[in-house]
């Protein structure tokens, strides 16, 4: 009790500050998504994510250069197609965008660790995450094109694919494709938890992959449910993930927590598109400090129980921790 016990000893220097602290960030801790497509000499920014753009494959490899020097040791792609169908087919073309990146960021690369986002809505014409027949977006026939993007995937050279679609079976379906074609050592990273969120507006307009009708409430989790996300964690865990992610992450933090106590695997938690941005217009308006409320964000993620922490900030927030 108070005179004896006085908790601001602990707080008077940034030096005893720094020593009792409880949580601590790394660049290491961080994941930097980034948008490939076709081309050459392509650096084009996202108007919705300042500082984010699209790369062809020779600028993306410039860019993961400078992000190694910063200390990022993980990346994400996401790509864009030359063309879109009902099917997606580019998805799991071996010669599109994602598939000849990671190919080129291993050859220069060999000790980067290259992620890839398996999806379909960025490929189809429709823009939904699924086979669509007569208005419904079908799960079944949409397992066997996703373990197809992935295997097509892991034949490039990526180390972890990360489904992040919903379907329901669709970490099995994948397990099974990559067990089966010699490519057991491919981690997967599987969006378990992703919720049916507003904050991924900015990220519709990176990845061009809007729903042309509808919206993904059928598949994606509703927002208002929390232990909903224990039990498609534990599903994806059965049926082979190896690392389980909750998206977004700020709003979610309380989801985080529950993860993180039921489960003892490695947990990723994506700080999402819209929660970019929203720092990045205030923080251009001069109403909030950019940097400090960056880390405050990044570092509430971590303390919430996040192990890796998937950012649009990996980079800035980088070079200000080293």
């Amino acid at each position: 009790m108070f005179p004896v016990s006085r908790p601001r000893r602990l707080r008077r220097s940034a030096a005893i500050r720094e020593l009792v602290r409880e949580t601590s960030l790394d660049p290491g801790d961080f994941v930097y998504p980034l948008f490939v497509r076709p081309g050459r000499g392509i650096k084009d920014e996202i108007s919705a994510m300042p500082g984010n753009y699209h790369f062809s494959v020779d600028r993306l490899i410039e860019e993961v250069g400078r992000a190694m020097e910063d200390g990022i040791l993980s990346v994400l792609l996401f790509g864009l197609p030359e063309r879109k169908d009902e099917v997606g087919s580019e998805a799991y073309d071996d010669d599109a965008a994602v598939q000849s990146a990671v190919r080129s960021l291993k050859e220069h690369y060999p000790d980067l660790i290259v992620m890839t986002d398996v999806c379909l809505c960025e490929y189809t014409s429709h823009g939904h995450c699924g086979v669509v027949d007569e208005g419904r977006v079908l799960n079944d026939p949409t397992l066997k094109l996703l373990a197809a993007a992935a295997l097509s995937q892991a034949r490039a050279g990526a180390d972890i694919v990360a489904p992040s679609d919903m379907m329901d079976g669709r970490v099995g379906a994948i397990r099974e494709a990559l067990d089966g074609a010699g490519h057991s050592d491919v981690v997967i990273m599987s969006y378990a938890a992703k919720y049916a969120s507003a904050f991924y507006g900015p990220f519709r307009e990176a990845a061009d992959s809007a729903p042309q009708f509808g919206d993904r409430f059928s598949y994606q989790m509703d927002p208002a449910n929390a232990d909903e996300a224990l039990r498609e964690i534990g599903m994806d865990l059965d049926e082979g993930a190896d690392i389980v992610m909750v998206k977004p992450a700020l709003a979610y933090l309380d989801v985080i927590r529950n993860v993180k106590e039921s489960y003892a695997v490695p947990l990723a938690a994506y700080n999402v598109s819209g929660e970019y941005s929203m720092l990045a217009a205030a923080a251009e308006k001069g109403w909030i400090d950019r940097e400090r409320t960056m880390l405050e964000i990044l570092t509430a993620i971590k303390r919430a129980g996040a192990d890796i922490i998937l950012t649009y900030h990996a980079r800035e927030a980088a070079r200000l921790l080293r």
